[in-house]
């Protein structure tokens, strides 16, 4: 008697060739905080470092101990969703001597801060801007994630379609950045 094999492969094999789990870098969103003279120069550092339109952001709240109030412009931001995502995060991670603690990583995002600009390789100090700093927050996402987005025929992806921690570590650790 012959026995039957199974020539299904093994399910760790399956998760590795499906296209539908890879993880890819969806955007990289460069803000900086402040009201007044600090945002116009916060546009101006995002101006340079960037070269793309910048976003004011309004408040929407009102906060009398900080000053705060509905309609103020309090932040500036760009996302950056193109080819140049990847080179643009190795760059800004030399900023930051290419450490990231692992509790700054979260589920489908990690976020650091850059103290002062001029740490960023090729940039120089600018008389106008002076010396300011940036918060610097990567994306990341699976095939499939835009049915949250859509107006029409919206539905839920499962929790196991998320980005989880161990992920983004191992993504970090390909490009070559220390995790603490």
């Amino acid at each position: 008697m012959a026995t039957k094999k199974t020539t299904q492969p093994t399910t760790k094999k399956v998760k590795a060739d499906n296209l539908m789990r890879k993880i890819r870098l969806e955007k990289i969103i460069l803000s900086c905080g402040g009201s007044g003279e600090k945002l116009e120069k916060a546009v101006k550092l995002l101006t340079v470092l960037t070269k793309r339109k910048v976003a004011e952001i309004e408040s929407s709240k009102r906060i009398p101990s900080f000053g705060v109030r509905p309609g103020l412009k309090t932040g500036a931001l760009v996302t950056i969703r193109d080819e140049e995502k990847e080179a643009m995060l190795k760059r800004l991670f030399a900023a930051v001597n290419s450490k990231i603690k692992k509790k700054q990583i979260q589920n489908n995002h990690f976020s650091f801060g850059i103290e002062e600009y001029l740490e960023i390789p090729d940039m120089e100090y600018q008389r106008d801007i002076g010396i300011l700093g940036l918060n610097v927050t990567a994306v990341f996402s699976r095939a499939g994630k835009r049915i949250n987005l859509k107006k029409k025929r919206k539905s839920k992806t499962p929790t196991k379609q998320d980005v989880t921690i161990e992920e983004i570590v191992e993504y970090l650790t390909k490009l070559g950045i220390t995790i603490e």
